[in-house]
């Protein structure tokens, strides 16, 4: 009877037989080749050790006045865990989970700074954060509302002002009056740079998702962190990188601009629209500032919107960081003619060095440059930035050597083609072996303020850990579930009324 029913062939079992047997194979070979990345990841004899995730950990609390918070216990080199040490975990007893304080202003904001630093780089996984809490609370303080609805109201306006800005300067060339010096698309990129792709940034995925998750606040700021956490707004960096080029073209066409505007009737001016973006982004901490601090002095109870919102906070401090030392990156002087920024890769972070180089035995100012692919060390001569050297992440190793100083270390040739990326840490005896005869010391960085090298050993572990997963993947081929078992069903239809 069940035969007569479903009336499966021969055929149709050869069919889907054949492709489940080609969909295991496939994960099987995945499976093989995970393995033996992680052989090959994993520290072996040849190795360069690197600093554990706790110590590593201890070695990154040093709180924003540079003071050492850990205790000063001379880290443990051991080999790497294959699994993701980018975040970490936190305890149920987090200070963010202590009652409001009742403080004065400046303690108070100075209070809220530090506990909001606690979840910077941490994914907090207690029960209490996981569990859904009442939002009918936040929206019943009417400044907070005031805030929220601030938020959404000045995004739409700034969607709309880079629309208008568009409008007006952003098809300059059917002008019949607009100079030969504004004239071409390379002209129209100098001058407006990426600005569109900051337009669609906010307009289609921003303000979108605020729009959909002003009742629900946690899902809202997490979306905008994993916005950040993705590099969705590197479009600033980019923007902010050519900032200089377009106030030069700018500063050149200054009268031709002044007499378009007034025959536009534009009160603000192409200057006010190109400013607009870093604006948005500077307000954006500052009315997360304020909801945090109403959320404290409301004494409201729930605690995974208030690590939501300080985790997306402190993401976008360090993104204005970031967007602010980009300005000099195309400032770099006597590059070698092989060699362009783009040729470096994503801009990540830069931090100015007393720098002793081990070749010269001279001591310099120095910036270095953190890109995805690069290093590249820099020499400040007065307002001049001229190069010096770059090294790609697997030809290097970094050593710290107190908490404000950090060596760069340079592979031998055999060492240079190795794809492991490693920091590493002075004081221990145990490491020192035959690795020792296979790397040099190049530089010696030295900063007055421990929290320098603190965020910028920070980025750089960053990008050894985004470069080593990336390494993993590579080669690999798998199917998306849902193709997959399309796949199946179609071959299985056709086979079926074909026969």
């Amino acid at each position: 009877m069940f035969y007569g029913l479903v009336n499966v062939t021969y055929f149709d079992l050869v069919t889907v037989g054949f492709t489940f047997a080609v969909l295991i194979a496939v994960q099987i070979l995945n499976a093989l080749w995970a393995l033996k990345d992680k052989g090959s990841v994993d520290c072996t004899d040849n190795c360069a050790s690197v600093v554990g995730d706790d110590n590593f950990r201890k070695l990154l609390k040093i709180n924003e006045n540079g003071t050492e918070v850990a205790e000063k216990t001379p880290p443990i080199l051991h080999k790497r865990s294959p699994s993701s040490p980018v975040t970490t975990a936190t305890s149920a007893t987090s200070p963010a989970a202590t009652p409001p304080p009742t403080t004065k202003n400046g303690k108070l904001q100075k209070q809220q700074s530090e506990q909001c630093e606690n979840h910077e780089d941490e994914d907090t996984i207690s029960l209490e954060n996981l569990l859904p809490c009442d939002h009918t609370e936040i929206y019943s303080s009417n400044k907070i509302s005031y805030i929220i609805d601030e938020l959404l109201q000045t995004e739409g306006n700034y969607i709309n002002n880079l629309k208008k800005g568009l409008q007006n300067y952003g098809n300059l060339d059917k002008y019949d009056k607009l100079p030969e010096s504004l004239r071409g698309e390379d002209k129209k990129q100098q001058l407006l740079g990426n600005i569109k792709e900051i337009l669609d940034l906010h307009e289609k995925q921003i303000l979108p998702l605020m729009l959909g998750n002003q009742r629900d606040l946690k899902t809202m700021f997490d979306e905008m962190t994993s916005y950040i956490d993705k590099n969705q707004f590197y479009c600033y960096v980019t923007f902010t990188m050519h900032k200089q080029t377009s106030m030069q073209l700018r500063k050149d066409n200054r009268e031709w601009f002044q007499n378009y505007q007034n025959e536009i009737n534009d009160r603000l001016g192409i200057d006010s629209f190109l400013v607009q973006p870093i604006q948005r982004l500077t307000r954006y901490p500052l009315l997360l500032s304020q909801f945090i601090s109403e959320f404290y002095k409301s004494g409201i109870n729930c605690k995974p919107v208030l690590v939501s919102v300080c985790k997306l906070e402190t993401r976008l401090r360090r993104l204005l960081e970031v967007v602010n030392q980009s300005e000099e990156v195309l400032s770099i002087e006597e590059l070698p003619t092989e060699f362009t920024i783009d040729h470096f890769g994503a801009f990540r972070r830069s931090t100015e060095f007393e720098a002793y180089s081990c070749r010269s035995r001279k001591k310099f100012k120095a910036k270095v440059f953190l890109f995805d692919q690069y290093l590249v060390c820099v020499e400040i001569r007065k307002r001049r930035l001229a190069y010096r050297n770059h090294y790609s992440w697997g030809s290097i190793e970094l050593k710290l050597n107190s908490s404000k100083s950090v060596s760069l270390l340079m592979k031998s040739t055999h060492g240079a083609g190795s794809s492991n990326h490693s920091l590493s840490s002075a004081g221990s005896g145990s490491g020192k072996s035959s690795r020792d005869n296979s790397i040099k010391e190049e530089y010696e960085f030295s900063a007055p303020e421990a929290i320098s090298v603190t965020q910028w050993l920070r980025c750089a572990r960053k990008i050894f850990e985004n470069a080593r997963i990336e390494e993993s993947q590579r080669g690999k081929f798998s199917l998306p579930m849902d193709l997959v078992l399309g796949a199946v069903f179609a071959i299985w239809l056709i086979w079926h009324y074909l026969y």
